[in-house]
């Protein structure tokens, strides 16, 4: 493979900026382009070692830096590697990237350095999708997991489950091949105690998905209402500015306002929706359908109640429309005289959350509790592994089909051989998934959302 190089930091200015250069001529490229001040020869220093020096591009200095060295395979690619930094601006960056090519370097693509310790058995598959998760983390928990996943955590339960079906695969084809030794007979029922463990671990793999793509991509949240209950109040809050317009006339905000914003460990990408009401006001109906739309999308609901007011009719209507729903009651006006009976909000939407959005500072992190416990947002292990994208999951649940197709066969007396069948299919799921079996268009398609320098 060529050696390639990329610039590793963000293509900002910045304090520092670190270029890597990986493969067989690493040393030789650093060496082309960094001169130590010791005046010894990069190309016999070991790894893991430093060294302070100019970087010049032909005889022209571009700036001072340090070299880090890596040795093969002790390194991130498993390859010699070399990492100069050099000071932060986006120009000097750039041309210390040129004169690495000059070199005989070659720009790596996105994810190229990853794809490289995938390829040289640094890391399985599933811990190359965590890097990108670790980098695009937004919050603690999902970084907790992301760490756990890098660490080998869906590796290693997928390698039970691989071991499972393969000690069932294995006692299928022995019985099969030495019918006359004392192979044991494989049974209806020995198949069935092994798969269904088999299949319990799958279904408990794909159970936490929703909560871990929540934990990724952040939780669809819709806010809504009636008019002036304080949602756009209360979207302003949680953003820390300005985001909907507040004001006393009803129907002010017409279309669906998005934001998304960080509440402690999670991410809401929230909709402030137009307030539910009958109106012919044309332009406003267009935003209370929008917002009816927006319920079935939602991951959660946030529906806001005027604490300083009656339950009305308006009130009612959103509440059968929330009826069996993932929706949260708020509160809001606790700063007001309380006139709102919450009987009939807490018998379809269980407790109310009370705060004042105007004035309540404290709002965003009651809300940020209170959406936890209604999404159990809490109950990903770290360090048992969850699944992380739909790759990972169209693996699992092909497995796990495969498996109960296994399951359905051994019920109705079919042979062993084409239960063996079965769980072949369901092995190439799983090693598809941990990379095993993976071919180079599933590779490829992996590291295509990662950054060039990773």
């Amino acid at each position: 493979m060529s050696t390639i190089c990329a610039i590793a930091t963000p293509p900002a200015a910045g304090g520092i900026s670190v270029i890597r250069i990986s493969g067989e001529k690493a040393a030789d490229i650093a060496a082309s382009v960094f001169r130590p001040v010791s005046g010894k020869d990069i190309r016999e220093m070991k790894g893991y070692r430093a060294a302070y020096g100019r970087i010049f591009d032909g005889e022209e200095q571009l700036d001072d830096g340090v070299l880090l060295m890596f040795r093969a395979p002790h390194s991130y690619t498993g390859e010699d590697t070399a990492e100069i930094s050099c000071h932060g601006g986006i120009y000097v960056t750039r041309r210390v990237l040129s004169a690495c090519v000059k070199a005989g370097a070659t720009p790596a693509a996105p994810g190229e350095f990853t794809k490289r310790a995938l390829l040289n058995g640094k890391m399985s598959l599933t811990q190359a999708e965590a890097v990108a998760d670790i980098i695009s983390a937004q919050g603690g928990q999902l970084l907790s997991c992301a760490n756990g996943q890098r660490e080998g955590a869906l590796y290693r339960r997928m390698e039970d489950c691989a071991e499972r079906i393969m000690e069932v695969s294995s006692q299928i084809s022995a019985w099969i091949d030495y019918p006359d030794d004392d192979t044991p007979v494989v049974t209806q029922e020995w198949l069935t105690e092994r798969l269904s463990a088999v299949r319990d671990m799958f279904r408990e793999l794909l159970s936490g998905y929703d909560t871990g793509r929540m934990l990724r991509e952040g939780i669809s949240c819709a806010i809504v209402g009636k008019p002036n209950a304080g949602k756009s109040t209360l979207m302003n809050r949680l953003a820390g500015q300005q985001r909907s317009i507040v004001s006393d006339i009803e129907g002010t905000t017409r279309d669906i306002v998005e934001e998304t914003i960080s509440l402690g460990d999670i991410v809401l990408r929230v909709a402030d929706c137009a307030g539910i009401r009958e109106t012919e006001d044309f332009v406003e109906k267009i935003g209370v359908d929008l917002m009816l739309k927006k319920l079935d999308s939602a991951d959660i609901v946030l529906a806001v109640f005027d604490g300083s007011r009656e339950l009305s009719q308006e009130d009612s209507r959103l509440l059968e429309l929330l009826r069996g729903r993932n929706a949260l009651a708020i509160v809001n006006k606790t700063d007001l005289p309380q006139k709102l009976d919450c009987a009939e909000i807490e018998e379809v939407l269980g407790d109310p959350l009370t705060i004042s959005a105007k004035q309540d500072d404290s709002a965003a992190a009651q809300l940020e509790q209170a959406v936890s416990r209604k999404l159990d947002l809490r109950r990903l292990d770290p360090d048992a592994g969850f699944l992380a994208n739909e790759r990972q999951r169209d693996c699992v649940i092909r497995a796990s089909t495969a498996v109960e197709q296994a399951l359905e066969a051994a019920a109705a007396g079919i042979t062993p051989d084409a239960v063996g069948i079965m769980l072949e299919q369901a092995l190439d799921a799983v090693y598809e998934l941990s990379g095993k079996r993976a071919g180079d268009e599933v590779i490829n398609e992996v590291f295509k959302r990662f950054c060039v320098g990773k």
